[in-house]
């Protein structure tokens, strides 16, 4: 990496909305996902992250709780940033801080909808893939995929 980003959990409207900027212009703008799908309820009650580089927001991501697994999503890297891993440095943070707030006693799974590109980048994460490809709404193909952890 060119220079080494910093990773927050957004505390802020002011954070939040850099964050859906970022989402608009990977999601929306670059791969035609519409408006309608990339914002959800879900967005309300998630943990946001923000990563920037020398101040300059790059990436972003959200996770929660459903039951017994913790749902990651909406990882994205502005463009002129891609390559230079910062979206495996912001995936190492949200599961390091799910490792952390999750009791150590007990079992728990992370899991999350990969698009078919980036299957491989969550595998070299120790994500594996289950089931079949589905369309999540947006028009791109995508994949479950799985990572235990615990008991």
């Amino acid at each position: 990496m060119s220079s080494s980003p910093e990773f927050c959990l957004v505390q802020t409207q002011a954070d939040l909305d850099l964050c859906y900027e970022i989402r608009r212009a990977v999601f929306v703008a670059e791969q035609s996902v519409p408006l309608s799908e990339e914002f959800d309820a879900i967005d309300a009650t998630a943990t946001h992250i923000l990563g920037s580089r020398a101040g300059r927001p790059v990436a972003t991501g959200r996770f929660y709780r459903t039951g017994q697994a913790w749902k990651i999503g909406r990882i994205a890297v502005v463009a002129d940033a891609r390559g230079a891993g910062y979206g495996a440095a912001l995936m190492r943070f949200v599961m390091a801080h799910i490792r952390h707030i999750t009791a150590k006693t007990d079992p728990y799974q992370m899991e999350l909808d990969a698009q078919l590109g980036a299957i491989s980048f969550y595998e070299r994460l120790g994500f594996t893939a289950t089931g079949p490809e589905f369309d999540d709404g947006s028009g791109i193909l995508h994949r479950k995929m799985s990572l235990n952890f615990g008991k």
